[in-house]
């Protein structure tokens, strides 16, 4: 039976809904494919069900070819297996934290590692019964503090996540591979645009990590890509080190007055005004470093300083600060914390020897040994000019945190980068034995002892793609799905009050079903034809079919929802034409 907009549990909204933000939301929202009922939570209706059907569909088609076993956990999990693994604060207030009626601790999934690791461990014991490669389909939950983009960020999503279980790093790599183009035909299949990157780990930890990001002007990630095939989070970054430089011969550090410099474009002004440089070019920004005093909160909730030393013409990325410092939060220092620390001129902060007490000193990869600097002296309205790293100051060690621009050099050497924005859709990793070690996941290897089992994580997005698609896939009229994703195959619009027309309609409707094809039928008898017109653009179906005026020379029109052409064909050529 076709679907009947007669009496379809439908309603069509001609205004965007304020709470919409980005286009993607508000097309889903207009054309009745969802609804919200709570902020970052939403209803699925009818037509969105169809469409998320077909997703899974391909994602479940694809796991099966890769050799992957679908299983189903529950949403609400004990507090237990997340404690063992430090989840339980590590993942801070995004957990949804809930308890029974004897007040014992449960949680709302926001992925589930855990259960996968702990199921294996119940039902596996010998290196037989490996490699294994297991997967759900199944809500997860996150509490965003700003879900403001309809399916891109909201609290509950549906996540396609895959575990692959092995007995040693040769067998993690191969099913790490199997799964990565079992992802490239996903989104090859779904008509989604995109591209590969390094990624950082993060909370998920682990070795190997590549994202799977679709480009888009919204997009969360900024990533970046070079002419020699280099792609990566901006995160996964790694600016490379320039070689050292001799220490002797250098300049012996100067101390200058330097007031009425706040920023460092006044203090560049300054410099150039009153230190005239030895090779005679003019001082700039890059020639300053900035040294960025940064608060961290452990899971635990313990607050402390660190400090970074970054080349002055760049600014810290707060995404890179946080997998720089992860399992952190970080933050800028407060008021609060100077005053804890007033030896902290600020403003006239610089490394120093022997450092500050209690703050570790890191520094930027280009602040490599003999490179020399202008820098606050740690006294008010005074810098340091030709203090040079290795001789007057040493740090803790590197955090890569600051910025990276277009035109940066690719880490492999494959050319200047460029930097684009994309919404993550997948992600792959090679999560080695950390959650193993921490579950004691062992299984007896070929020799009767006892290994830790090797394992690999790898999610999908499932509702994610749903927005990502009508994102990707629309025009000022409303939604124009993929055919592989569409609520249906054909639409078939009964535009007239004659009984003749929803006659042919129907009987084309049946012929289009009996054909394998899947059909809306808009049956509607009192709309009027421009809102039947207007509703098949906003619901999106690519391909057409008016039954309508032409009936009269036995013709109806096909109309390519996509590119806006239309054609009369004959009635009774109608079917192969579409078919």
């Amino acid at each position: 039976m076709p679907i009947r907009l007669s009496n379809l549990f439908l309603r069509t909204l001609r205004e965007d809904p304020a709470e919409a933000e980005v286009e993607s939301h508000k097309l889903l929202l207009r054309a009745g494919y969802i609804r919200r009922a709570a902020p970052g939570v939403y209803t699925w209706l009818p037509l969105g069900l169809a469409v998320k059907a077909k997703v899974e569909k391909i994602v479940r088609e694809e796991m099966a070819a890769a050799g992957a076993q679908e299983v189903f956990f529950p949403a609400l999990l004990p507090r237990e297996p997340f404690e063992v693994t430090g989840r339980w604060t590590e993942y801070g207030d995004n957990l949804f934290r809930l308890q029974d009626r004897k007040k014992a601790d449960y949680l709302l999934a926001p992925t589930h590692e855990e259960m996968f690791t702990l199921l294996v461990k119940d039902l596996y014991s010998s290196y037989k019964d490996l490699p294994v490669c297991l997967y759900q389909i199944q809500n997860k939950y996150r509490d965003e503090a700003r879900p403001r983009a309809g399916l891109l960020r909201g609290r509950e999503f549906v996540m396609k996540d895959a575990y692959s279980f092995d007995i040693d790093d040769e067998g993690l790599k191969r099913s790490y591979q199997a799964q990565r183009d079992a992802y490239e035909r996903i989104f090859t299949r779904l008509g989604v645009d995109y591209v590969i990157v390094k990624a950082d780990a993060g909370a998920m930890g682990g070795s190997a990590s590549e994202e799977f990001l679709s480009p888009s002007p919204i997009g969360e990630d900024t990533f970046v890509r070079s002419p020699g095939g280099y792609a990566a989070n901006v995160e996964a970054v790694v600016t490379p080190a320039p070689a050292a430089l001799p220490i002797e011969g250098q300049p012996a550090a100067v101390v200058h007055d330097s007031p009425n410099t706040p920023t460092i474009a006044t203090l560049v002004a300054l410099a150039n005004d009153k230190v005239k440089r030895a090779d005679g070019r003019e001082w700039t920004a890059a020639d300053t470093l900035k040294n960025v005093v940064l608060a961290l909160t452990s899971p635990e909730g313990k607050r402390s300083l660190v400090m970074v030393g970054v080349p002055g013409d760049r600014e810290v990325d707060a995404k890179r600060a946080e997998a720089a410092f992860a399992p952190n939060e970080v933050e800028q220092a407060t008021e609060e914390d100077f005053a804890k620390y007033p030896e902290l001129v600020k403003g006239y902060i610089g490394p120093k020897p022997g450092g500050f007490a209690g703050i570790k000193y890191y520094v930027d990869p280009r602040v490599v040994t003999g490179t020399a600097w202008i820098t606050g002296a740690n006294e008010k309205e005074k810098h340091v000019f030709d203090y040079v790293m290795g001789r007057d100051f040493e740090a803790d060690g590197i955090k890569d945190i600051a910025e990276v621009r277009a035109g940066d050099p690719a880490p492999d050497g494959s050319g200047p980068l460029e930097l684009a924005r994309g919404i993550e859709i997948g992600h792959v990793f090679q999560l080695g034995r950390k959650y193993a070690e921490a579950l004691d996941l062992k299984v007896l290897d070929e020799n009767g002892k006892l290994v830790t089992v090797t394992m690999g994580s790898y999610g999908i997005g499932v509702t994610r793609i749903i927005a990502v698609l009508a994102e990707a896939n629309r025009d000022d009229k409303g939604l124009i799905w993929p055919e592989a994703v569409s609520p249906a195959d054909v639409y078939i619009v009964a535009a007239g009050k004659d009984d003749h027309i929803y006659e042919a309609a129907e009987k084309l409707a049946a012929d289009l079903e009996a054909a394998g094809k899947t059909v809306i039928l808009d049956d509607r008898q009192k709309v009027s034809p421009g809102v039947k017109f207007s509703d098949a653009e906003l619901i999106g179906v690519p391909n057409i079919v008016i039954c309508g005026r032409g009936l009269e020379n036995g013709e109806v029109d096909l109309w390519d929802r996509r590119s806006g052409e239309r054609r009369a064909v004959g009635l009774d050529s109608a079917l192969q034409e579409i078919i």
